[in-house]
């Protein structure tokens, strides 16, 4: 078939393929470029044949193929076809029904039969792809949506003239048996979707989310297509290791002294009064010691795992010590020791103390750290720091570098993999032996038990690992951000350290001291 000829060439399609023979020479090749795009159905494939072809006569030179008049691409996921037209606009226009038929024929033999649009060949642009079908993509289903009972942040509470009042916290929580404590509304399941051959695409299920829970205290009921969380004791709720639950709360009206003694308790304590000279409170939960006048030489405040909050402050007279599994919120501090996993906050001052914690943060306003140390992971903020007599005060970050904090994670690591090993040969143990149960002889029997006390004590371990290398990994993102802020007054005679780097002020200064450049800008 002929498709183009003039006195200098001629081009001809045979068996799909386009061929070009040149008659007479001097044919520009830029001409014939310009004729070649008006014929779209021609794909060249040899480009650089055609100055050699445009230079010898007689010689048929194979410089491309012949397109068809239409084409149908699917894509890989089958969602959607397009149709690319290899004709020219004009003859588009003059063969509309004709090229609308070939459309839909094509479609026909290549099976597609869902989310075919209507053929607008006005929109068609000769040699370029045009949507043609689309599928319907499956919905998924909603996720499931998980609430908890909202408990009170434990901060001070500002009053309207931008204070901090440390007399209103909100400490204890406590709830009584059968109170609602979470919900969850259950995944719920998708629409299917549909590709373009008509198959049936399954929507993927909302994505599932369990309730976090103690089992000991709280219980799940199925109630109007939801599952329901409620209390099983009353008590004090609180959020640990993730599990909301309700701890056991022993709330005592007086003083904590000869009447009662010293107290030790598996969950929170409200104490009305104050602990005596001398006694101790020691608790796993939340301790809020909340009369006006504080403590004046307790000799220990311990929460192994909660948050302690004394409402009056801390006279220590070098005998009081003070311990939180979490924080520990106080409105003064003298001549005492605090020690907290997370943050100590201070309402008014810290005099000759030693402060231990991942951040200490008195009131930047009108806090003062006096006196003592205070030493932390994070940051250090307060108004003042030293007095006007030069009393040595010490404010130190101490901060792993990264390569120490990744030495110390994979030791841990390490430790965490071997401890779960031991546990699950023991189990395997157990099982074992457990085949036997019915025949083994007192002694035996005695050894089994152990085992299993062996394999609890073992998982208490891993379970502490695993909370001591999550903490690491969480503390690791702020190496290099460590900081220490005195907003108003850092009087001479202020130690301040960050890591390596130290200095003792010499003149009155106030501001933020962080590491630039592994230098201290103080």
């Amino acid at each position: 078939m002929i498709i183009y000829n003039n006195e200098f060439l001629e081009i001809v399609e045979d068996n799909s393929k386009v061929y070009i023979q040149t008659i007479k020479k001097g044919y520009p090749l830029k001409k014939l470029d310009e004729v070649l795009r008006t014929y779209p159905r021609i794909k060249l494939t040899n480009f650089a044949l055609l100055k050699r072809a445009l230079e010898t006569i007689d010689e048929k030179v194979e410089i491309g193929i012949w397109l068809p008049s239409l084409d149908i691409e699917v894509s890989k996921d089958k969602m959607s076809v397009s149709i690319i037209v290899y004709e020219t606009l004009d003859a588009i226009r003059e063969n509309k029904d004709q090229i609308i038929s070939q459309i839909k024929d094509a479609l026909s033999q290549n099976h597609i039969v869902h989310g075919i649009n209507d053929i607008d060949l006005n929109k068609l642009v000769p040699g370029k792809a045009s949507l043609i079908a689309q599928g319907t993509p499956p919905i998924p289903g909603e996720d499931a949506v998980i609430k908890y009972l909202e408990i009170p942040d434990r901060k001070p509470m500002i009053r309207e003239d931008g204070k901090a009042d440390y007399f209103d916290l909100n400490f204890i929580f406590e709830i009584k048996e059968g109170d609602w404590l979470g919900e969850k509304i259950p995944a719920k399941p998708g629409i299917d979707g549909k590709n373009v051959y008509g198959e049936i695409i399954p929507a993927p299920f909302g994505k599932d989310h369990q309730l976090k829970y103690d089992k000991n205290s709280a219980k799940e009921v199925e109630e109007n297509e939801k599952i329901v969380l409620y209390a099983t004791t009353g008590g004090v709720v609180e959020q640990r290791q993730g599990l909301i639950s309700v701890n056991r709360h022993l709330p005592i009206d007086g003083d904590v002294g000869i009447e009662t003694g010293n107290i030790k308790f598996d969950g929170s304590v409200t104490i009305r009064g104050t602990v005596m000279n001398g006694f101790s409170v020691v608790a796993t939960g939340d301790i809020s010691i909340e009369g006006i006048d504080g403590i004046t030489g307790a000799k220990l405040i311990q929460s192994l795992e909660g948050d302690v909050f004394i409402k009056g402050g801390i006279f220590g007279v070098g005998e009081t010590e003070v311990e939180a599994g979490g924080s520990i919120f106080v409105k003064h501090v003298n001549d005492a020791k605090l020690f907290a996993k997370k943050d100590i906050v201070i309402g008014s001052y810290s005099l000759g103390s030693y402060l231990v914690a991942n951040s200490v943060l008195v009131d930047e306003r009108k806090g003062k750290i006096i006196g003592g140390k205070a030493i932390a992971k994070n940051r250090i903020v307060t108004a003042i720091a030293g007095n006007h007599l030069e009393r040595r005060t010490e404010l130190i970050i101490e901060s792993l570098s990264k390569h120490q904090a990744y030495e110390v994670i994979q030791e841990k690591a390490s430790l965490l993999k071997a401890t779960q090993e031991e546990i699950v040969q023991l189990t395997t143990k157990i099982n074992l032996i457990g085949e036997y149960k019915q025949s083994l002889n007192r002694q035996q029997a005695a050894g089994l038990d152990q085992i299993k006390i062996e394999i609890e004590k073992k998982k208490e371990v891993a379970v502490q690992l695993d909370r001591e290398i999550k903490e690491l990994m969480y503390n690791l993102k702020n190496v290099g951000k460590e900081e220490i802020t005195v907003k108003k007054e850092a009087h001479p005679g202020t130690y301040i350290q960050i890591g390596a780097k130290s200095s003792l002020l010499s003149n009155m200064t106030q501001g933020t001291f962080l590491l630039e450049f592994g230098e201290l800008n103080v």
